[in-house]
């Protein structure tokens, strides 16, 4: 019983090596990839060692490596008379290239236990797919909310040149308290866009997302505002703490606040009321006709108007549409950045209209919001417009919240001089909730992206 066991053992190995070995083959050819600036630097170590070698034996007069050599070929032409030139040759380059190859795998093989203990993944995989990250285009990212998080969890597997300019216009939940107990910018949509942007995401997101449910002064907070909080007040200000704090995450792109001052949301309602207060604008319910900020005209942050002139390709929501899309061109700065850049620009129009802000809402009536905040001025070249409806459990569940799908009058929006993209970006749990797919939103916004290019 116990040879039976060890001849399946073997047998076992045995496939197991045949399924490896090609695997292992493949790897080694990727090192030979054009731009992984590997292959000049073997050629340069080779090199190095032959021209120690010459040096060693210039200093001491080559009377060893003569007799070496001498030796050698003694022993080479031996081998000749038994075993002609012409496949004696052949063999030993071969050999020597297998010892080398060999040799070479077995170094990064070492370097990539080192560097990688715990991953699967080929440290060639992992720098080509650093290399095409890097390569990517320059991608600036306006907006806030989880529809902006939603979009750089997608992004983020195309180009890692990414800038997520957010609003810190946030007065409600543990922002909010925040903002009024420590005075600083409120933390809770820079927050979520750092968890995306990260390499560990899914920890990361759990981790930022976590709030406390008990404890004096603790409970309702969540563990990422506190720590983004820690940081502004270590670092001196929110934008620094972000950047520290991206350091630390080694998230890809960066997020930058669209200004550091302290910005509160005011809104005038067709009933003639005047709201203040960005959670407070929704809880209204009433509809929107104007929409501004305290203290008017806010200084943009710098970092932020130099992202968006050397931007590739700018692209602005999904979110809401007055609470986290709009207060970014509040700053004049900013939608003048926009205005100036020949980078494409597009829209991604929300799935369904929001209750207090857009309810009844079309495609059209998205793009003149947006139009008369930045004074009538035309920033984006087209709008991306989700194409098929939600399920009828999805609809009811919002229609009972008084929530619809955002109607696409093509008409209008022709009108107003902005292409259509029509693409299913849309992701639907099991409960009925309507969200956009990071991973198709991204493909869908990147394909514009190469067409718009190619077409200037």
């Amino acid at each position: 019983m116990s040879i039976g066991f060890l001849r399946q053992a073997l047998n076992a190995l045995q496939k197991q090596s045949c399924r490896r070995t090609p695997h292992r083959v493949n790897q080694w050819f990727k090192w030979l990839s054009p731009g992984l600036s590997v292959k000049r630097w073997l050629l340069i170590s080779i090199g190095g060692v032959l021209l120690a070698s010459l040096g060693l034996a210039i200093w001491i007069k080559l009377t060893p490596i003569f007799w070496a050599l001498e030796l050698v070929r003694g022993f080479l032409g031996a081998i000749t008379e038994i075993i002609p030139n012409y496949i004696s040759g052949p063999l030993v380059l071969l050999c020597g290239l297998l010892l080398l190859l060999w040799g070479q795998t077995r170094t990064v093989g070492s370097i990539t236990e080192v560097l990688r203990p715990n991953s699967d993944e080929e440290l060639v995989d992992v720098l080509l797919a650093h290399r095409r990250l890097y390569r990517g285009p320059k991608i600036v990212v306006i907006g806030g909310g989880t529809g902006l998080s939603t979009l750089l969890r997608g992004l983020k597997h195309y180009s890692a040149n990414i800038t997520a300019i957010v609003t810190v216009a946030d007065d409600g939940g543990s922002s909010g308290r925040l903002r009024r107990e420590f005075g600083v910018l409120p933390p809770g949509d820079i927050r979520n866009c750092l968890a995306a942007l990260a390499d560990e995401e899914k920890l990361l997101t759990e981790l930022f997302q976590y709030r406390f449910q008990v404890g004096d002064g603790l409970t309702g907070h969540s563990f990422g505002n506190l720590f983004l909080t820690a940081m502004s007040e270590i670092t001196g200000d929110l934008e620094r703490a972000v950047a520290a704090s991206s350091k630390v995450l080694a998230i890809r792109g960066q997020v930058l606040p669209a200004t550091l001052s302290d910005v509160r949301l005011w809104a005038e309602l067709s009933d003639g009321r005047r709201i203040e207060g960005e959670s407070k604008i929704t809880e209204a319910g009433g509809n929107i006709v104007k929409i501004g900020c305290l203290p008017v005209n806010p200084p943009a942050l710098p970092a932020a108007i130099k992202a968006i002139k050397e931007a590739d390709y700018i692209i602005m929501g999904p979110g809401s549409l007055y609470t986290s899309v709009i207060p970014n061109l509040l700053v004049p700065e900013i939608a003048d950045a926009i205005a100036a850049s020949v980078a494409p620009c597009i829209y991604v129009c929300n799935i369904m209209t929001q209750p207090g802000e857009t309810q009844g809402f079309s495609v059209a009536d998205h793009i003149r919001a947006i139009d008369a905040a930045c004074g009538g001025r035309r920033l984006f070249n087209a709008v991306l417009v989700h194409k098929k409806s939600p399920s009828e459990r999805a609809l009811i569940r919002y229609a009972q919240q008084h929530s619809h799908p955002v109607f696409l009058d093509r008409e209008d929006v022709t009108k107003l001089g902005r292409r259509i993209v029509l693409a299913n970006v849309m992701h639907e749990d099991d409960t009925g909730c309507v969200r956009h797919d990071p991973q198709r939103l991204a493909k869908v916004l990147l394909r514009w992206y190469s067409g718009a290019h190619h077409a200037r």
